[in-house]
C-alpha cells in the first residue's frame, strides 16, 4: 500500500463529473490498485476513488506540475494534480485473513436453535430456515401447548423486521397443517418503533442476551 500526504486538485471524468479543489489530502493507491481521494474528516468514505482493475499513470503537466492520471477499463479518469507532497510512504501489509464478525444473525440464530427456550418457557426446535415461498423463516418452533411459533432473528430489531414476520405469518397461517401460528421477534437490540408495531400486531418480543447465550453454550462444551 503507498500514502501520498498532499496538497492536490482532483477531477473524475466518466458517466458523471466531480471536481475536488486544492487541499490538502490522503491518497490511498492499495495492492489491488484501487485509488482512493481522502479527507481528514466528514466521513470513513473517500472523497473520491477509482476501482480496480484500473491503471496509475505518474506524470508531470506542461508548466512541470505532478499529475496522477488513473484510468479504468472503460475509460473513466481521476486525474490528481499535486501541488505539494508532505509524505509519501510505502507499506506492505501482507495477506490480510478477512472479517471475522461475532454475534451476527448467523450467530445468533445457532445459538437459539440449540436454546430455544430463552425465548419463551416450554419452546422446543422444530427446524432452522424453515422454507416459505417467501423466504425462510429463521425458526420454526413448538410451544409448551403444541402451537407453531415463527421466529425471526435480527441483531437490531427494526420495523423492517417486524414486518418480514408479519409476511411470514399471514402466509403460514394458510396453511391449515400449521395455524395458528404465533410470532417472535428476536434481536439483541429492539427499536421502541419496532417494539409498537410487533405489539399491534400480536408479535412477542424477545430482547437477546449474545453473551449470555454464548456463555450457555460454553458451559455445555465443558460438560461433554
Amino acid at each position: 500500500m503507498r500514502l501520498v500526504v498532499a496538497r492536490c486538485q482532483v477531477d473524475y471524468a466518466g458517466r458523471l463529473t466531480a471536481h475536488l479543489p486544492m487541499a490538502t489530502r490522503v491518497i490511498m493507491v492499495k495492492a489491488d490498485g484501487s485509488v482512493l481521494v481522502h479527507s481528514d474528516g466528514g466521513s470513513y468514505k473517500p472523497l473520491n476513488w477509482m476501482s480496480p482493475p484500473c491503471t496509475l499513470r505518474e506524470g508531470t503537466t506542461e508548466d512541470g506540475a505532478v499529475e496522477w492520471t488513473v484510468t479504468s477499463k472503460t475509460d473513466d479518469t481521476l486525474r490528481i494534480l499535486i501541488e505539494e507532497i508532505h509524505a509519501d510512504t510505502r507499506h506492505d501489509l501482507g495477506v490480510d485473513p478477512g472479517l471475522q464478525k461475532d454475534g451476527v444473525e448467523k450467530h445468533l440464530q445457532e445459538l437459539l436453535a440449540e436454546h430455544p427456550g430463552t425465548l419463551s418457557a416450554g419452546l422446543t426446535l422444530v427446524r432452522r430456515e424453515f422454507p416459505t415461498a417467501i423466504g425462510p423463516v429463521d425458526l420454526m418452533c413448538r410451544d409448551a401447548a403444541g402451537a407453531a411459533v415463527a421466529v425471526e432473528i435480527k441483531r437490531r430489531g427494526e420495523i423492517d423486521g417486524v414486518e418480514q414476520l408479519t409476511r411470514y405469518l399471514e402466509l403460514l397461517n394458510r396453511d391449515p397443517a400449521l395455524r395458528p401460528v404465533r410470532g417472535i421477534f428476536a434481536a439483541q437490540e429492539i427499536k421502541p418503533q419496532a417494539r409498537v408495531l410487533a405489539t399491534d400486531r400480536g408479535i412477542t418480543c424477545a430482547v437477546v442476551d449474545y453473551d449470555a447465550l454464548r456463555g450457555m453454550d460454553d458451559a455445555e462444551d465443558r460438560l461433554f
